[in-house]
């Protein structure tokens, strides 16, 4: 991955930095993208300064201006974009289908489905003219099993699935491959000493995972070593999906359904 030029989408915190942070090492040129300005300077700071090259650019990706915008300042700084990498996105404000109104709905529509799309469409242009490239989308359980008071976010993700699989056919023919990785229950900020506990106890290897955990595999796709790889989703989830049983869904349990009159 030395020199390769890697745009990570959402990489002020969490996954997103540790993947930039890992394809950095990997000696990658990395542009950093999110709405968190201070966020990714912070990182890009760190990574030169630990002898790496990145740059940070503001942006919403639900936005065509401003991804736009991400890939012209990409193009003017390094000239082409051989990974894309859509971390991106919001799962909140959770809220229960009897509580929602359309703002909410196109909120995180936009954020995890729209913004995935925009910045992979300019991915493909350019990747598709060279001949080569790797898209690697971010998915979530909720693409496949539902969270209660989710439907927004779990659309947005079964989405991506879809998208991910039809871009894999539209792109092939050109050298370009997409995939998606599919988190578990990833610790990205911190969680409680009882929530790491509650969590772990439904995961077959008995933690939860950590943002470290998803950065191999993002170099993994993106690197030669994937070269047959396309279409495809891996599961990072220290086991969860493979389960008989329902894993705990009580983040929002009935209790808290709204009450009707």
């Amino acid at each position: 991955m030395k020199d390769k030029v890697v745009i990570v989408t959402g990489s002020a915190r969490g996954i997103g930095q540790a993947i930039a942070e890992r394809f950095a090492t990997e000696g990658s040129r990395v542009v950093l993208a999110d709405l968190d300005k201070d966020g990714i300077e912070s990182v890009a700071g760190k990574i030169v300064a630990d002898g790496g090259s990145a740059i940070p650019v503001a942006t919403d990706v639900a936005i065509e201006e401003q991804v736009d915008a991400l890939f012209d300042t990409t193009l003017n700084e390094y000239g082409t974009v051989d990974v894309l990498v859509n971390n991106a996105g919001l799962t909140s404000p959770v809220k229960h289908i009897l509580e929602v109104d359309k703002a909410w709905w196109d909120r995180l529509i936009g954020a995890n489905l729209t913004g995935t799309f925009l910045c992979a469409r300019r991915a493909a242009h350019i990747m598709a003219r060279k001949g080569e490239g790797s898209i690697i989308n971010m998915s979530s359980g909720g693409a496949t099993k539902a969270h209660r008071a989710f439907v927004a976010y779990d659309a947005s993700k079964g989405g991506i699935e879809a998208m991910t699989r039809a871009l894999a056919l539209d792109l092939g023919p050109y050298g370009v491959r997409v995939n998606c990785l599919v988190p578990g229950f990833i610790d990205t900020y911190g969680a409680s000493v009882e929530v790491r506990e509650k969590q772990s106890a439904i995961v077959p290897l008995g933690r939860m995972g950590e943002a470290a955990d998803l950065a191999g595999s993002a170099v993994f796709l993106a690197s030669s070593d994937a070269a047959y790889i396309t279409g495809h989703r891996i599961v990072i989830d220290g086991g969860v999906l493979v389960q008989q049983r329902s894993a705990n869904v009580d983040t929002f349990p009935p209790s808290q359904f709204p009450k009707l009159d």
